[in-house]
């Protein structure tokens, strides 16, 4: 390992671990009627974090790395919690009806499905909290710039809206225009919201956020196409959710769309391009976003 890939190893490592601390301070036990115990459950313990990482990793893109504390810590949380919302509700039966997620039981077969509707809803209306804390420690005007992007990629024009799509595409062949446009709003708007709100936590210069949003853009769709990929090559185990499920639902994905070594080259373009955006912006330190990008890439699960 060279100098640079250990350096951004370490980065990774510390960011990591500065977020799950974080959240598990934040998101905490004491809510009534053992919510609080669900919330942890759907929370902790699993996931890649890519999301957070992204926010922390933009919010140093215009300056050194020092581990980000304040506004961009707490939108690094709201983003993660935002994606644990829709993942809880996303797995329940009146929507993907899955019931293994990180390699453990979605929140509704172990809870029940009306706290796991419940999870869901706490869960999303503490990433909002998160960002207006009420003491002083994040600007007024932050704050609701914060709260406008995660409600924008959340939202009917955004992270709903293409879940909604998707619902409805069950069974249809879409061609790849629009099965870009449902992923653009499913997964793709809030992968580039993460990347614009530690951006605006960073004071990034006006210049170079057109070239981060479009690397959020790429980087977006880039991940849904590996993940329609590793639906396929991967197996329950790895992957720590049901394998083959969109087949077996008959969901359009780019890997029916454009076959399997088609779907991987798209991937590898993408990324490619979404590296290229990052050069473009001219921002003195992008190395943890390179590195976010490689690791989507290089996903097993």
């Amino acid at each position: 390992m060279n100098t640079s890939s250990l350096n951004t190893a370490q980065w990774m490592a510390a960011h990591m671990h500065a977020v799950e601390q974080a959240l598990s301070d934040w998101v905490c036990a004491d809510v009534p009627a053992g919510l609080g115990d669900a919330m942890r459950y759907a929370v902790l313990d699993g996931g890649k974090r890519l999301r957070p990482l992204l926010v922390l990793a933009a919010s140093e893109s215009a300056g050194a790395a020092v581990l980000p504390r304040g506004a961009a810590m707490r939108a690094a949380c709201a983003v993660e919690l935002i994606h644990a919302y829709s993942l809880v509700h996303d797995d329940m039966p009146c929507m993907d009806n899955d019931v293994l997620r990180r390699g453990k039981p979605t929140v509704h077969v172990q809870y029940g499905q009306a706290q796991a509707l419940l999870t869901g809803d706490a869960l999303q209306a503490l990433a909002f909290e998160l960002l207006v804390p009420g003491d002083g420690s994040v600007d007024d005007a932050l704050a609701a710039q914060l709260c406008r992007r995660l409600a924008l990629a959340a939202g009917g024009q955004g992270m709903a809206g293409g879940q909604a799509i998707d619902l409805a595409s069950v069974g249809l062949a879409l061609n790849q225009s629009e099965l870009e446009h449902m992923h653009r709003l499913k997964t793709g708007a809030l992968l580039q919201g993460c990347v614009l709100m530690g951006a605006a936590c960073g004071q990034v210069p006006p210049r170079a956020l057109p070239h981060l949003a479009d690397y959020g853009h790429r980087l977006g769709l880039a991940f849904q196409v590996v993940d329609d990929v590793l639906d396929v090559v991967s197996d329950t185990a790895t992957l720590g959710k049901t394998a083959g499920k969109d087949a077996d639902q008959d969901k359009p994905t780019f890997v029916s769309l454009l076959g399997l070594e088609k779907a991987q080259t798209y991937a590898n373009d993408l990324l490619t391009q979404a590296q290229a955006a990052l050069v473009r912006s001219e921002l003195p330190n992008v190395a943890p976003l390179h590195a976010l990008a490689d690791l989507v890439g290089g996903r097993r699960h």
